[in-house]
């Protein structure tokens, strides 16, 4: 069998674009909190990060004490604000059609937040059932690890170097990379920033795109190279 047995997409900054977002409204609490951050930085430096992780990088750096509560006052926020705001990435749709290879979703974010973006933009259905949260997997199995990339093979019982994740951060190509699969960046949301494409490519992307339009010949290419190397 040639070509890939699965496609991975991240679901944040990939299929719907979240990620600005997020980090307008992490950005101000974490600034009114005592920690100065612009919504570029907090773009360039946690998109990709669960907002847990993101407060103790931000307290072990700072030395500052943010209170547990702005877990829960961000979340309250947040989700209010996707479930309104959030908008699909251009081209999305039409490249769900067109690809032939099965496909899921593997993400940091929860699966009640999951359902209410897809279902907001309307690809929730297309996924069905394939829709995976590294939350429901355990608090310390998010990306970077690569335990939610390894489950969506599982779950489809192929095998993960036969498997082609479609990710925007540094921290979600670690993990796939890290469970063994292949990765094409994407710099197509509103949250990108200039060197981001060249941090995807140094974590381990095998190329980076900024259009979700450009994917099938992309995966078609890369699927034809693989099938040309020598064994």
């Amino acid at each position: 069998m040639t070509g890939f047995d699965l496609i991975i997409f991240d679901c944040d900054g990939v299929l719907v674009d979240s990620e600005i977002i997020a980090s307008q409204v992490q950005a101000e609490l974490v600034s009114k909190a005592g920690y100065p951050i612009s919504v570029e930085e907090m773009n360039e430096r946690f998109a990709g990060m669960t907002w847990r992780d993101t407060l103790l990088t931000i307290e072990k750096e700072a030395s500052i004490p943010l209170s547990a509560s702005l877990i829960d006052r961000v979340d309250a926020i947040l989700d209010k604000k996707l479930a309104s705001d959030v908008r699909i990435i251009d081209g999305v749709k039409a490249v769900l059609m067109q690809l032939a290879q099965p496909h899921c979703i593997c993400s940091n974010s929860t699966s009640a937040r999951l359902a209410t973006m897809l279902g907001k933009v309307g690809i929730r259905d297309h996924f069905g059932k394939h829709i995976y949260s590294a939350r429901d997997l355990g608090p310390d199995r998010v990306k970077p690890k690569p335990d939610i990339f390894l489950h969506g093979a599982a779950q489809f019982e192929v095998d993960p170097a036969r498997v082609i994740v479609i990710e925007d951060s540094v921290h979600g190509i670690h993990g796939a990379r890290a469970a063994g699969m292949r990765v094409v960046g994407f710099t197509g949301g509103s949250h990108s920033y200039p060197s981001h494409a060249d941090k995807l490519t140094d974590a381990g992307a095998e190329t980076v795109i900024s259009r979700m339009s450009a994917l099938p010949g992309v995966i078609a290419a890369l699927a034809e190279w693989s099938e040309t190397m020598p064994a």
